[in-house]
Parts: C-alpha cells; structure tokens; sequence
C-alpha cells in the first residue's frame, strides 16, 4: 500500500493479481452476470488506483470486499434484475451475519462517538429524538425551548453525521 500511495503501477498491478480473483468471485456469487462482475470489479480497481494517495487502509482484502458489496447494493437497486437478484439472496449465512454484525457495531461506535461531540443542547435534543424516538413537540415542552429549535438542530446533527458517515464509508461514493 505504501508503494501504490506513491504511484508504483508494478505495487497496483500486484494488489490487481492477488485481489482480482477473490473480489469478482464474491460480485458473482451475488450478480451470476461476468459482464457486471467485471464492471463492478474494475471500478473498484479504478477508484482504488485513483484515490491511493488519500487510502489508509489496514487489511486491503476486507477492504476490497466491503467496497465491491456496497458497489453491488448499488447495482442493485437500479438493476431491471433486481428482484431476481434478491430472491436468490434470501438465505444469509453465518459468515454473513457476523460481517454484517462487525460492520454495525463499527456504525453504532461512529455515531456515538459522533453524538459526545455535540454541543450539550443539540445533544440533547439528538439522543431524546434519535434514541428515546420522542416528538419534536415533547422534546420541545421537555427541553423548555420552541418546536421550532428543536426542527433546527435535528436539521444540522442530522447534515453532520451525514458528513460524519460519508467519511466513514467513503469508499461507497465515487
């Protein structure tokens, strides 16, 4: 990764031969379409060879995979195959589930982590909105301010966390 940061093609075109294989067999194992695999497959290479300079990434094999699933999801949505996509995906394995468990406990800790940097106010009213599901209404009569107040800061934690996530998953949008 050091010498693919520095722009060495022989560093990206070994990462290429020893991660092309597993990173198109997991798309196809979801799409079962070679011609989207290879798309899908070849973005991510892409995306990897032009943001290399910016990447700090501790295992690239978990990386790769994570980026091509959520490149899929994408797919997905807009693909005319959708449905059939799924249908065939309705039986998750273990293995998938503990990736999808380690990946929501990393969320759950950004977000946290994002809500003690708060000011105390917008805090408040974020954790009485987000995590007790109150009203704007009873926020406002409990936190003794305007409804209206209450909109605004929900308004701006809501536009930082999204920025705050977009860091977090910044491989997912390109």
């Amino acid at each position: 990764m050091l010498l693919l940061a520095t722009g060495d093609v022989s560093a990206f075109d070994e990462i290429y031969s020893r991660h092309f294989k597993a990173v198109y067999q997991y798309a196809f194992n979801i799409l079962k379409s070679e011609e989207e695999c290879s798309d899908a497959v070849q973005e991510i290479f892409i995306w990897l060879w032009e943001n290399r300079e910016r990447l700090h990434i501790e295992s690239l094999r978990s990386y790769l995979l994570a980026a091509v699933k959520y490149k899929l999801v994408r797919r997905i949505k807009t693909s005319k195959r959708q449905a059939a996509i799924l249908s065939a995906h309705v039986n998750i394995d273990d293995h998938q589930v503990a990736d999808l468990s380690i990946e929501v406990k990393e969320l759950k800790k950004v977000i946290n982590d994002f809500i003690t940097f708060l000011p105390p106010r917008a805090r408040a009213v974020f954790v009485l909105s987000r995590q007790h599901h109150l009203s704007n209404k009873k926020i406002a009569a409990k936190l003794e301010i305007s409804e209206k107040t209450v909109e605004n800061q929900i308004t701006l934690s809501l536009r930082k966390l999204k920025i705050v996530l977009g860091r977090f998953v910044s491989f997912i949008i390109y």
